[in-house]
């Protein structure tokens, strides 16, 4: 099954990267290998490092605040499609698929099937209270799908299997999941949500995906808080 869905997962990055690609641009398939470099066009799995559980887009619609905000959870299946999202640059960027993504750099993360895109904003979340995190629909651009990369250790770059925290733009708060889970509608789906402060539960690591690599470095984009 793992195989199969790595193999779809060629067949998608070979679209993504088009004619937008930088020309020496390759794709690597990474399930367990280290030395694996994160770029714009990788498709990838979030895995939180406290609770092994996937970053998961639902078909679960939010009660409040319209209809094009979805459910994100944390998801412990490693085989599950639903957790693959594809690493974007901002709207307008003139960055390439395949480039490095330095320390700093501002990025967006798009479902690979449903095409929304990772949020957040000042609503509740469902459990904890903290902050809303949501699959949004809507190819619009929003500054709540702008994510700030900060890198735990001291590489340079985002790095497969290394700890990172995303920082939400807007609210300034961190990507973050726990052990509280959902009972009824996703029974045992882990709550994602953001907070404002750091901790261990707002940290994460590039997993299972397809990683499109090339030589060239990035220069993280300038965004406005």
């Amino acid at each position: 099954m793992h195989l199969r869905i790595c193999a779809l997962l060629a067949i998608v990055i070979v679209g993504l990267v088009g004619a937008q690609a930088s020309p020496e641009a390759k794709t690597v398939l990474a399930t367990n290998n280290e030395g694996v470099a994160v770029t714009y066009g990788s498709v990838l799995k979030l895995m939180h490092d406290t609770t092994n559980g996937r970053l998961h887009a639902s078909d679960i619609r939010y009660n409040a605040g319209g209809p094009q905000y979805f459910v994100v959870t944390g998801h412990r299946g490693v085989v599950n499609s639903d957790s693959y999202w594809v690493v974007k640059p901002v709207e307008g960027s003139s960055l390439e698929q395949g480039d490095l993504i330095p320390n700093g750099s501002v990025v967006r993360l798009q479902h690979m099937r449903t095409n929304n895109w990772l949020h957040s904003r000042s609503f509740p979340s469902p459990l904890s209270r903290n902050l809303e995190v949501s699959s949004r629909e809507g190819q619009d651009e929003d500054t709540g799908d702008l994510w700030r990369l900060e890198l735990v250790d001291e590489s340079e770059v985002w790095m497969k299997d290394r700890k990172i925290r995303l920082k939400h733009v807007v609210t300034g708060s961190f990507l973050h999941s726990h052990e509280m889970t959902y009972v009824r509608v996703l029974p045992r789906q882990m709550e994602v949500c953001s907070v404002g402060e750091e901790s261990v539960d707002n940290v994460w690591l590039a997993s299972e995906g397809v990683y499109l690599q090339a030589g060239s470095a990035a220069t993280p984009e300038s965004v406005e808080k």
